[in-house]
C-alpha cells in the first residue's frame, strides 16, 4: 500500500533540517497542528500525517482489530517513518499520541531519538495514588453518550476539551474536527484512548523527552504532567501559560517556542 496516500503524507520545510513528525490526538487530524507548522518549518523538516479512520487517510485501510490498540496507531507512525527513511526523529504527539510516540519509540529507537509530549496522559482514570482526572464513572458515561449520539457528543464536549471559553471559534473549530469524523471509526479511536493504561510503558523511555502541559486542562490536570515527568528518567517539564487540552491552537507561539528551545538543547 502506498502509505504516503493511506496516512495523507505532508513533508514541509528545511528538506536539510532535523526532522519533526507532529501526531494528532483523537478526533483530529494533522490541521491541528496548522498554526504551528509554518514556523517550525523554518527551522525543520516537518512531517505531517492523519492516523488511518481520521482526517484525510484512507478510510479503506481501516481495521478496527488493529486500531483498537495504541500499538496499531504506533504502527501507523513507524510505517510513514520507515516509507520516509527517517532518522533520528523528534516525534511531537499530541494528547494521546503522546503514549503512541511511547511505543514507537520503544520498537525503533533507531528512527525516533527524542519525544515531545503535548498534554499528554497515560491514564485517564483515578486510582488509588493516582489522579487522572476522571473516575470510571465518568468514562463510562462518555463513552455510552459519545456511541449513542456522536454528533451531540461533539458539540457538548469540544469547548471543554479546547478550554477557552472567551475565544469561542477555537471550540468551534475543534467541534468542527470531531465531527467531521467517522462516528464507527472515532467510537474504537475513543474507547482505545480513553481505557488506556499507559504507566508502566513510561519506565521504559530511554530518549530525551519534553512533557508540555497547560496551566490548566480538564483532560489532562497539571499532576499527570507530574507524574510523567517523574516516570520518565531525566524528562523536562515545562508548564505553558495556555488553557485547555491543545496548546498548540490556543497559545501556538508558546508551543513553538518550548519545541524549537527543545529540540535545539539537546
Amino acid at each position: 500500500m502506498d502509505i504516503r496516500r493511506r496516512n495523507n503524507v505532508t513533508v514541509t520545510g528545511r528538506a536539510d533540517g532535523p526532522v519533526l513528525l507532529l501526531a494528532h490526538g483523537f478526533g483530529c487530524d494533522q490541521n491541528m497542528w496548522r498554526l504551528v507548522a509554518p514556523a517550525l518549518a523554518e527551522s525543520f523538516r516537518v512531517v505531517l500525517f492523519d492516523y488511518v479512520g481520521s482526517g484525510r487517510a484512507d478510510s479503506s485501510a481501516w481495521d478496527e482489530r488493529r486500531y483498537s490498540s495504541l500499538e496499531g496507531y504506533a504502527r501507523d507512525v513507524l510505517e510513514v517513518a520507515e516509507e520516509l527513511d527517517l532518522r533520528d526523529v523528534t516525534f511531537v504527539g499530541h494528547s494521546v499520541s503522546a503514549m503512541v510516540g511511547v511505543h514507537a519509540a520503544a520498537k525503533a529507537p533507531e528512527r525516533i531519538s527524542r519525544l515531545v509530549m503535548v498534554a499528554p496522559s497515560p491514564r485517564y482514570i483515578d486510582e488509588d495514588g493516582y489522579r487522572g482526572g476522571f473516575s470510571a464513572e465518568d468514562i463510562d458515561e462518555l463513552l455510552e453518550s459519545l456511541e449513542s449520539n456522536y454528533l451531540g457528543w461533539s458539540a457538548a464536549m469540544a469547548p471543554v476539551i479546547m478550554g477557552n471559553a472567551d475565544r469561542p471559534e477555537l471550540g468551534q473549530e475543534l467541534t468542527g474536527s470531531f465531527c467531521a469524523t467517522d462516528p464507527d471509526m472515532a467510537r474504537v479511536f475513543a474507547r482505545t484512548t480513553f481505557l488506556s493504561d499507559s504507566r508502566a510503558d513510561l519506565k521504559t523511555v530511554t530518549v530525551a523527552t519534553l512533557i508540555l502541559e497547560c496551566r490548566q486542562d480538564v483532560i489532562a490536570p497539571r499532576e499527570v504532567g507530574a507524574y510523567v515527568r517523574d516516570a520518565i528518567p531525566g524528562s523536562r517539564l515545562v508548564t505553558l501559560e495556555a488553557t485547555g487540552h491543545c496548546p498548540q491552537l490556543s497559545a501556538p507561539r508558546a508551543t513553538t517556542g518550548a519545541i524549537t528551545d527543545f529540540v535545539g538543547a539537546v
